[in-house]
């Protein structure tokens, strides 16, 4: 959706997102963030390329909306008309529907508001913001609120993309059919003699003169304009951007060619030359460019486009008994809902009716279906597999888990790196330097230049305009920005910072919580070793129970594990429970005694004859417990939070990638060393309160350096906070976690290591490009200029310039799309 969900002046400052058309390198970018720092209430401002969008953060109350568009109408850039979709409230006759009309045409920046009684919607057209119009919708007296038609507004955004690309194809297309005879004409005549002499005798140079000049205008007339009605403009504000240097190398070698060919008198003598093939080449060429980055742009941002397929558009809601079909942003909270056999879940909800498998392989990355039954939650954009279901729709539009990864996804992939701000103060003065780098060439080689000085001066100077475009600088970041957040989302890595991409490669320590992020979070039954003549089926019966009257966590452990065996648990006699000792009861005239190890002693049993299960027991951290049946020593048990399975290959690979792995937990050091010595955990803080983790994550900075922090997101956001990198271990569907910085979906410590080298091979991708498009240009531009003619006689045509310079933003492009194949570390994190 191209309007912006902005913050009205009056109300409270909510940032603001706003489509920008027209820019093309980096000092358009700068040039825009100037324009928008100036406007009142703006406290920041972020413009992104590759997104063509400018985030800006208001200060205080907020910022006038129309105000941010016009800054950048006058900076010489458009934002585009989009559309917003309300549902508004209380309209009951046709009076209402013109009155809301009439307030939401009212609104700055709407161009067409139409307003539908029967759907209770009304659709609104231009920039002004969604807060604006509901602001002016309530003062008509009429509750309203904004529909997330994000699948819409991201299908009609690819449509006019592959729009623009297919003007760009038609335009390349026609300026290289135009240019081409003009290439051969000229070029072919100064490289093969037997050319000149064919040209001079069949049409006479003079007249091939006039077919390049006809054929040049018409490549610069029409595939060409859009140069001349952006760079002239810009270059008479004293802000000049690619398309300046592009218009004014091109006007400058066709201006020339147009003076010798219709007024040769007017030149110094031996400098009567045309370089008509110059300046249609460098257009054709240079749509190329544009038309190859626009096609990888299309897939830089693809990632997006996926996430937006994953969400189904018909939802079949149950009313008055009757199953209605309607679209997915019309379902509300409590609706009850189908869900068919193959079908996407429409939205986040709980099962209510039926039993299926569900791939939630978009959300945890786990390729394993989940079996839900009722009372289970599931995530809108799964996958039901076998069976029906019903369920009760628990968050709807833009509060669904998946719009929430979107909306995360958008806000990385529109985000600015710190290494972003050295670059963007290079670029604001590159290109008003490369015009005085071409000015400077013009005039030396018109004072120092050999016969025809004039001529030399011409071509080395547009040769120096066309090859210093900073395109490349200007997507060195952001593309691999995009591709790498949207690789992240696929993976299940959520980086919800930009920032947070950049200080994750620089990780020394990873800090990690114990309960439910190494382990699963819930006590469960690890071990039953049963003594000679038991059986462990009917031994678990027995206890489970017994166990069952306590609502103490182990003995729930325990009678769950029974239940999931589907074991019956059967009724009671005599329950009693033994102060510091234990419990017994009567499980249909079995005695049944449990307790620790004084228990047994109390009872005459000797405990020794499981004196090693103990031990082992012992030096994993766990609190044996004993049963006795019917006076007999039956068997040992231990109830542990249970460490994950995905956790032991998270650590291995987390020392693989150079960093040392720390243990930050409130439990007892016993159990906490034990863990550690069985997951090769380097080192252990335990027995913390919250507070306390702060200081251990402050403690390890110092020690090690740089650290990362991955918690459960609740009780660990002080630390979470406090870490160089946060990343939160996101379960269910509570996947915004406002203290982290990087939010796992998969709810695995596998996302770790993944995020830590997806980190480390998009900052490398972003150095590669910016090596490049620096080491490029800086290079170029003395070449361009004619260093190397004095001692080797060897000078750079601006058609070479062209393509080295359309060439330079494909590179750039190709480059960062290489990180859509980034391979996880570990799977299924």
């Amino acid at each position: 959706m191209n309007m912006s969900v902005a913050g009205h002046a009056q109300a409270a400052a909510a940032p603001v997102s706003l489509p920008i058309e027209g820019m093309t390198c980096a000092s358009c970018v700068r040039r825009v963030e100037k324009a928008l720092a100036k406007v009142e209430g703006v406290d920041s401002v972020a413009v992104n390329l590759a997104t063509e969008r400018a985030d800006i953060r208001p200060a205080g109350r907020g910022v006038d909306h129309a105000a941010l568009v016009q800054a950048v109408r006058d900076a010489g850039y458009a934002v585009p008309a989009g559309s917003v979709e309300l549902a508004v409230d209380g309209m009951t006759c046709a009076s209402c529907v013109g009155r809301v009309e009439r307030a939401l045409k009212a609104v700055p920046g709407v161009t067409e508001a139409v307003v539908n009684l029967a759907s209770e919607r009304a659709s609104v057209h231009g920039t002004a913001a969604a807060a604006d119009l509901l602001a002016a919708v309530a003062k008509a007296g009429y509750p309203a609120s904004v529909v997330d038609t994000r699948a819409q507004a991201a299908g009609v955004a690819a449509a006019k993309k592959d729009q623009e690309r297919e003007q760009l194809r038609r335009d390349l297309l026609l300026a290289t059919a135009l240019a081409l005879p003009v290439f051969v004409l000229e070029m072919g005549s100064h490289m093969s003699p037997g050319m000149h002499a064919w040209v001079d005798r069949i049409i006479g140079m003079q007249t091939s003169w006039y077919v390049q000049f006809v054929l040049t205008a018409l490549v610069l007339a029409i595939p060409g304009r859009r140069f001349y009605l952006q760079g002239f403009p810009l270059l008479a504000r004293l802000t000049p951007d690619m398309n300046s240097l592009v218009a004014v190398g091109t006007a400058a070698a066709f201006g020339y060619s147009v003076v010798a060919t219709f007024a040769p008198g007017v030149l110094p003598a031996g400098t009567v030359n045309v370089y008509y093939e110059a300046a249609a080449v460098i257009v054709a060429l240079i749509l190329l460019g544009r038309y190859l980055e626009a096609r990888a742009k299309g897939r830089t941002s693809q990632a997006i486009g996926r996430l937006v397929g994953l969400q189904a558009k018909v939802a079949h809601v149950l009313r008055d008994g009757q199953e209605v079909d309607v679209a997915v942003d019309a379902v509300q909270l409590g609706d009850l809902l189908r869900v068919r056999p193959g079908e996407r879940v429409p939205v986040d909800g709980e099962v209510t009716e039926g039993r299926s498998f569900v791939d939630e392989s978009m959300i945890t990355g786990e390729p394993v279906p989940v079996e839900k039954t009722v009372a289970a939650v599931v995530v809108g954009g799964t996958v039901n597999q076998q069976g029906a279901l019903t369920l009760r729709a628990t968050a709807v539009g833009a509060q669904t888990m998946l719009a929430q990864i979107i909306r995360m996804v958008e806000q990385a992939q529109g985000s600015k790196l710190p290494i972003q701000a050295l670059v963007d103060k290079v670029t604001m003065w590159f290109v008003p330097a490369v015009m005085l780098a071409a000015l400077l060439t013009f005039a030396t080689w018109m004072v120092f230049g050999p016969t025809p000085a004039l001529t030399f001066a011409l071509v080395n100077a547009v040769a120096v305009l066309i090859i210093a475009c900073p395109c490349a600088m200007g997507l060195a970041t952001p593309t691999s920005i995009m591709v790498g957040t949207g690789r992240g989302a696929e993976l299940g890595v959520l980086f919800r910072k930009g920032e947070a991409l950049q200080r994750l490669k620089d990780a020394k320590v990873v800090a990690v919580d114990k309960t439910g992020t190494l382990t699963e979070g819930h006590p469960a039954l690890t071990d039953l070793e049963v003594a000679e003549g038991f059986d462990r089926n009917q031994v678990l019966a027995l206890v489970a129970a017994v166990e069952s009257r306590s609502e103490h966590p182990i003995a729930r452990a325990i009678a769950t594990a029974a239940t999931e065996r589907g074991i019956a648990l059967a009724p009671l006699d005599d329950f009693e429970s033994v102060t510091g000792m234990g419990v017994r009861a009567s499980v249909q005239g079995v005695r049944v005694e449990v307790g620790a190890d004084r228990f047994m002693r109390a009872l005459g049993l000797d405990a020794s004859t499981f004196a090693a299960t103990a031990q082992r027991l012992g030096e994993q951290g766990k609190s044996p417990l004993y049963a006795a049946i019917d006076g007999r020593l039956a068997a040992v048990i231990a109830v542990a939070d249970p460490v994950k399975e995905s956790t032991p290959a998270a650590i291995a690979a987390l020392h693989q990638l150079g960093l040392k792995v720390a243990m930050v937990t409130g439990d007892n050091a016993h159990t906490a060393q034990a863990i550690a010595r069985q997951l090769g955990i380097d080192e252990v803080v335990a027995e913390v309160l919250p507070a306390g983790k702060v200081d251990a994550v402050r403690r390890l900075r110092a020690e090690h350096g740089a650290i990362a922090f991955v918690g459960d997101g609740i009780n660990d956001a002080p630390a979470l906070a406090e870490a160089d990198v946060g990343l939160a271990i996101g379960t269910g569907t509570d996947v915004a976690v406002e203290s982290a910085d990087v939010v796992l979906v998969g709810g695995s410590l596998a996302g770790v290591p993944n995020a830590i080298a997806l980190s480390r091979a998009t900052i490398a991708n972003i150095h590669q490009n910016l090596f490049w498009a620096f080491g490029y240009n800086t290079a170029l531009i003395p070449l361009a200029a004619g260093v190397l003619y004095p001692a080797y006689g060897l000078l750079l045509s601006p058609i070479f310039g062209a393509g080295a310079m359309a060439l330079s933003s494909v590179f750039v492009l190709s480059n960062a799309l290489r990180l859509r194949r980034f391979a996880p570390v570990l799977a299924g994190g």
